[in-house]
């Protein structure tokens, strides 16, 4: 009952913030950083992941990113990447991406340790649907031992031109994953 209560005034006060904004469309900016809760339905994992990237001159990008999931039966992975991107402005409202990672995975079950590096692609779509509302979507090929394609969909509400918040959904031919979180725009 306390969770209830608790949701109920966090709903409130993002209400209240959101009638405070402007009713002005934001910019798209590339240089932010995001943190968010990970849900994978592969045997029930969970974790976070710190992800961000940095415009530079042009329309080049630095991304990068860390994500660490417990799953059950006590197995722990770690993934970090790290690599550039480029983008072209489609329209006003709404841009095309494409970026080259570097991938290091770190598996760990029952204090046994197992290390891969790879790559990963991904080339997607990023904009605004309404002034306050932007919506992605992109086609991810991750190669290490196993590789695997999956498309992700998501979406963010601004509350500032420096805060948004959402979700997205992953489909992969192997697992699922939902995630949720903000982030903080520093550009």
């Amino acid at each position: 009952m306390k969770m209830l209560y608790l949701l109920a005034g966090l709903l409130v006060q993002g209400i209240a913030i959101a009638q405070t904004v402007e009713e002005k469309p934001v910019d798209l900016s590339y240089s932010y950083a995001v943190l968010r809760f990970v849900d994978v339905d592969f045997r029930d994992g969970d974790g976070i992941r710190f992800s961000g990237s940095y415009e530079l001159d042009g329309n080049w990008l630095i991304v990068g990113g860390l994500t660490a999931l417990d799953f059950n039966n006590n197995v722990d992975s770690t993934l970090v990447e790290l690599g550039g991107g480029y983008l072209w402005h489609y329209s006003d409202d709404f841009d095309l991406i494409s970026t080259l990672r570097l991938v290091r995975s770190e598996i760990d079950v029952g204090g046994i340790d197992t290390d891969e590096t790879g790559f990963a692609l991904s080339a997607g779509a990023r904009g605004l649907l309404a002034p306050q509302f932007e919506i992605s979507g992109s086609v991810n090929h991750i190669n290490l031992d196993d590789s695997d394609t999956y498309l992700e969909l998501a979406g963010d509400y601004y509350f500032t031109e420096q805060i948004s918040a959402g979700a997205s959904l992953e489909f992969a031919g192997d697992t699922d994953a939902f995630t949720i979180g903000v982030r903080w725009f520093f550009k």
